[in-house]
């Protein structure tokens, strides 16, 4: 299978402080449905935010779709993520005065590369994801504030995934629904990006829901870097 993400010795610490990843090599295949797991404050949204070009590493490779991330400006990877990646934020990160089908779309404003992707007008496509993850048509015109913690997960979700994107990445965004709440969304997502094509990233630190994915990660063993 052809390698979507591949790292070699990456590694990063935050300004002024010790290092926090040191990762000597990990690749991931397009299409796969990959678990990493980690306790809190192991450096996982740290590597996720790596995958997604917010932050660069501080030395080594990564690249993701070909593209090496380390060597792209700000600007330049602000651009790739608008592009090729739906991110689901631990914390979700709506517009909360903007309705659920407002902020779904939001995902296209910035990306005509995403808006070229789409199979349908982009409001049809944001009704079509908001229906398969199971989101009423009643509450699609509300402002995404009066949703519920379960109901804003499946719009954010609808958000990383309008445009097809070829990475997902979801930082814990099932740490506040209950197990079998957790399972079920697990479910629907992995339905989606099996629509869609799209690979799958998914950082947890609850280890049930590890059996539900072809691959776990375990961050603490792969980094190099000794626990403090």
């Amino acid at each position: 299978m052809t390698a979507l993400i591949s790292m070699e010795n990456l590694r990063f610490a935050w300004p002024g402080q010790p290092e926090l990843l040191h990762i000597a090599r990990l690749e991931l295949a397009a299409g796969e449905r990959i678990f990493i797991k980690g306790p809190s404050g192991s450096g996982k949204s740290t590597l996720l935010g790596l995958l997604a070009g917010i932050q660069r590493a501080s030395q080594g490779r990564l690249e993701v779709l070909g593209q090496d991330l380390s060597r792209l400006s700000g600007r330049a990877r602000d651009r790739f993520r608008a592009d090729h990646l739906g991110y689901i934020f631990q914390q979700f990160n709506l517009l909360p005065f903007l309705s659920v089908l407002e902020n779904v779309t939001s995902a296209l404003i910035f990306s005509r590369h995403k808006r070229a992707r789409l199979q349908a007008p982009a409001r049809e496509e944001a009704e079509r994801l908001l229906g398969e993850l199971q989101l009423p048509p009643g509450l699609w015109q509300q402002p995404v504030h009066r949703l519920s913690i379960g109901q804003q997960q499946r719009v954010a979700a609808a958000r990383a995934l309008i445009g097809r994107p070829e990475l997902v990445i979801a930082d814990e965004p099932t740490s506040a629904l209950d197990t079998d709440n957790r399972a079920a969304f697990i479910e629907l997502l992995f339905n989606e990006c099996n629509l869609q094509g799209s690979t799958l990233v998914f950082v947890s630190h609850d280890p049930h829901l590890e059996p539900l994915f072809s691959r776990v990660v375990s961050l603490p063993e792969l980094n190099k870097v000794p626990p403090c």
